[in-house]
């Protein structure tokens, strides 16, 4: 599947905390609006080839996933428990073996059972193919970020962090909210056989990537920051349609090189 080079020219916006640091720490914010204002979505089950040509039904999950810390991990191995052999193909063998193991650096994630995570129900499964930890949410009624691994709700979706200290010898920490492209994943992204956020055919959702990821961001940043956030997602949405409805050029407004259009039509 056809995907766009990485790169080219993006729209982001900065802006300050609005529920400030009681210690007087300076936080600040730093989106990609460009990402966010796209209209990509998940595929996983609808076209998505996977990442690895041997293992298209696999989507993003063949390698397993890394924890972030000790609650991410004891938090994944705690909701296995609470999964039925109607949620979960590979139930037993969780039950018996565990499902964590170490990588070749000691590092723990999810246990490759057959191929791929062990929470990745096949295609054929009575339960439905997918993850057995989205299905939990989904059964359950709560957002995915209360069930999956921290890395896997986040995806696509890049939050890092940046330390600047000022000519002036003052600090701020910048909390950068962007796209996880192939990059994201180190030198091995590069590798893959496809990645969705730059693929055309993953940009048809039907709403921009703020409203349809909006529990994960809120989240990544908290509620006050989001709200901050979609307001200036929703400013960039109206200048695109206006500057469309006029065919003026959209310079400075950088629509998603792989949306095809400017992502206009699901404000």
């Amino acid at each position: 599947m056809v995907e766009v080079p990485l790169g080219g020219a993006r729209h982001w916006v900065e802006f300050p905390d609005p529920s400030p640091d009681p210690d007087g720490a300076e936080v600040r914010y730093r989106a990609d609006l460009t990402w966010l204002t796209s209209n990509w979505t998940c595929i996983y089950g609808r076209g998505c080839p996977g990442i690895y040509a041997d293992r298209p039904d696999d989507g993003c999950c063949t390698l397993g996933a890394h924890f972030s810390d000790d609650d991410d991990r004891d938090r994944t191995a705690r909701l296995a428990r609470r999964l039925t052999t109607a949620q979960w193909q590979f139930r037993s063998s969780g039950r018996a073996d565990g499902v964590i193991e170490l990588d070749a650096d000691g590092d723990a994630k999810t246990r490759v059972v057959d191929g791929a995570c062990i929470f990745l129900n096949r295609p054929g499964f009575v339960g439905g193919a997918g993850c057995a930890l989205h299905q939990l949410a989904l059964d359950t009624g709560v957002p995915i970020t209360r069930t999956k691994p921290d890395v896997c709700w986040q995806l696509p979706i890049r939050r890092t962090y940046e330390e600047v200290e000022r000519p002036d010898g003052t600090a701020v920490q910048i909390i950068v909210i962007s796209e996880y492209d192939r990059r994201g994943w180190g030198e091995g992204g590069h590798d893959l056989d496809w990645y969705c956020t730059t693929a055309p055919a993953a940009h048809v959702g039907a709403q921009a990537v703020y409203l349809s990821t909006r529990d994960e961001l809120v989240e990544l940043i908290g509620f006050a920051a989001y709200e901050v956030l979609s307001e200036h997602c929703r400013a960039r949405q109206e200048a695109l349609a206006a500057l469309a409805a006029r065919s003026l050029p959209l310079i400075g407004m950088a629509p998603h090189p792989a949306g095809g259009n400017t992502g206009i039509r699901h404000a």
